[in-house]
């Protein structure tokens, strides 16, 4: 598989088989995506991985946490608007996602909450002293991960919400308050007999985003 199909293979996967992924693979993984570039080297990205008892625990406590009504904490601030076009994007992402999964897509709130089932989340974070030009790094760094992901014929899906409550990922994976948990991303193997896994979401042509000038 090269680069060019990497990235068409690549997808969000919303539900995911319970087979688990083997602690030296995502070692591999983590050791290719390793080679992205950072700004001056400084490799801003801190990693930790939960799978089995200690991910279950994870989940349980944002059950918890939902269940009694606690608000969404996440390190990262969401964003207090969205530009139009951006709206009617989203917008858009949930009327085609209705139409490729049909019914199923009533299930996708309860996937969200429940990590899709995956066997184990990858939680990138960093330095709460560093500035956004080290989240473009780790923007470059999960893209790393997911395209060596699909390579190695595993799926995957970058989600906050799997960071609406860090500190309940700080207290089960000893994450220090020195860092931002800034984003996951669940890591398993497709559950292709799942209907929201039909649903695959259309991308920009690059003529409607991207301006070229000085070429021939």
């Amino acid at each position: 598989m090269n680069v060019t199909e990497a990235l068409s293979a690549r997808r969000s996967c919303r539900a995911f088989k319970p087979d688990p992924v083997n602690r030296s693979v995502i070692l591999q993984l983590l050791e290719a995506a390793a080679r992205t570039p950072s700004w001056a080297n400084t490799q801003p990205w801190e990693v930790y991985v939960a799978a089995g008892d200690v991910l279950q625990a994870i989940k349980d406590g944002f059950l918890e946490r939902f269940g009694s009504g606690t608000p969404p904490c996440p390190d990262l601030p969401r964003p207090k608007s969205w530009p139009e076009e951006h709206k009617k994007r989203t917008q858009q992402l949930t009327a085609d996602m209705a139409l490729a999964a049909g019914e199923a897509v009533k299930q996708f709130g309860q996937l969200n909450l429940k990590g899709f089932y995956a066997p184990a989340v990858i939680y990138l974070c960093m330095d709460k002293t560093l500035t956004p030009w080290s989240i473009f790094d780790l923007g470059a760094f999960s893209q790393s991960i997911m395209l060596e992901a699909a390579q190695r014929g595993l799926s995957t899906i970058p989600a906050v919400n799997l960071v609406h409550y860090p500190d309940v990922i700080r207290r089960e994976l000893g994450i220090p308050d020195t860092l931002s948990v800034i984003f996951g991303i669940a890591i398993g193997y497709e559950d292709t007999s799942h209907p929201i896994n039909a649903f695959r979401s259309a991308r920009r042509p690059a003529g409607e985003f991207a301006v070229l000038k000085g070429f021939d």
